[in-house]
């Protein structure tokens, strides 16, 4: 299934999101509502509202309380992304101009502030507390796997354990908020928050495990991998599962690598090898899988409709996209 055909049961609601979410960006300054509408241009595919949707159609009722927790996490989410194109000195995202690159950093970080304030206003004014308290709880967690992952990157010290929790933190939290805010915009139970909390905390581990296997031609297309996570000394899984099987030297050769010669592309490309070739992307994609399938699991103990089949198929795209 392609993303539009994903979206279909939820198709007008998307659009009346698009209305909701430039409106909840509004400013009176003039400076500031050129830069949201330039940022609202350049949205990418809207996973993050469809989760939202999708898992509120599959638990109850859509209301205006749905709408709000989508905008309030595409502002927060958005916020994010503004402030981390300012500490990773990134001048594109998604193939536009970051903010920075075109308004500096200062009007960057101001921009990414007023995103944060809105997104709270949202809720605060209209009493969504429960759904502020979500969505507030993701991002304290982004911001620490993102802290501790710079962390370990200096002593190059990750084992799978530490992965595991800096991915949960740094990408899963959000999709789990996600699907915890449409289950709570449209439901009370705390059991069926949960459930669908979880569903999307497995769904964003295998999301980030896939966008690990990018950095190695993904297996499908070793002709052409990047290497950018071993420039940026970043431990994922496959390389943690290679040097794991490694012998001592062998082990120290390549930290060594990636510590003192990662932008060296003849370099690169040998870890690039030492990986493939130690079975870390096949280890890699075994474990993308499981997580895929308790993603699947948790979300067969909710009734069909055709909204849980759109869930089921962007859970299928998560793993299965090229890019």
């Amino acid at each position: 299934m392609t993303v539009s055909e994903i979206k279909a049961p939820i198709e007008n609601e998307m659009q009346e999101f698009e209305l909701k979410f430039k409106a909840s960006m509004k400013s009176s300054v003039p400076l500031l509502d050129k830069i949201t509408r330039y940022i609202v241009k350049r949205k990418g595919k809207q996973l993050r509202p469809m989760f939202v949707f999708l898992a509120a159609k599959v638990c109850g009722e859509m209301n205006e309380s749905t709408y709000r927790a989508a905008s309030l996490i595409e502002l927060l989410h958005t916020a994010t992304l503004v402030h981390d194109d300012v500490v990773d000195d990134s001048n594109e995202r998604r193939g536009f101009f970051s903010v920075n690159a075109l308004w500096k950093n200062k009007i960057a970080v101001l921009v990414g502030d007023f995103l944060l304030s809105r997104g709270l206003l949202l809720s605060v004014d209209n009493k969504d507390f429960h759904l502020l308290g979500l969505v507030s709880n993701a991002v304290r967690e982004m911001s620490e796997g993102e802290l501790l992952q710079i962390e370990k990157a200096r002593k190059l010290d990750i084992d799978e354990a530490v992965y595991f929790d800096i991915i949960r933190k740094k990408t899963a939290s959000l999709i789990a908020s996600c699907c915890a805010c449409g289950a709570a915009s449209v439901s009370s139970d705390e059991q069926v928050i949960e459930q669908m909390r979880a569903f999307g905390e497995s769904v964003g581990i295998a999301f980030q495990i896939k966008d690990d296997l990018f950095d190695y031609g993904d297996g499908t297309n070793i002709g052409k991998p990047t290497g950018i996570d071993i420039k940026e000394k970043k431990m994922t899984l496959p390389l943690i599962y290679a040097l794991n099987n490694a012998s001592f030297f062998e082990k120290r050769k390549i930290i060594n690598i990636v510590k003192n010669n990662n932008n060296d592309p003849k370099k690169v490309a040998e870890v690039i090898d030492f990986v493939i070739k130690s079975g870390g992307i096949q280890y890699a994609e075994q474990k993308m899988n499981e997580y895929k399938n308790e993603a699947l699991l948790r979300l067969s103990l909710f009734s069909d409709s055709p909204s849980k089949t759109s869930l089921l198929e962007l859970v299928k795209y998560t793993t299965d996209r090229k890019n």
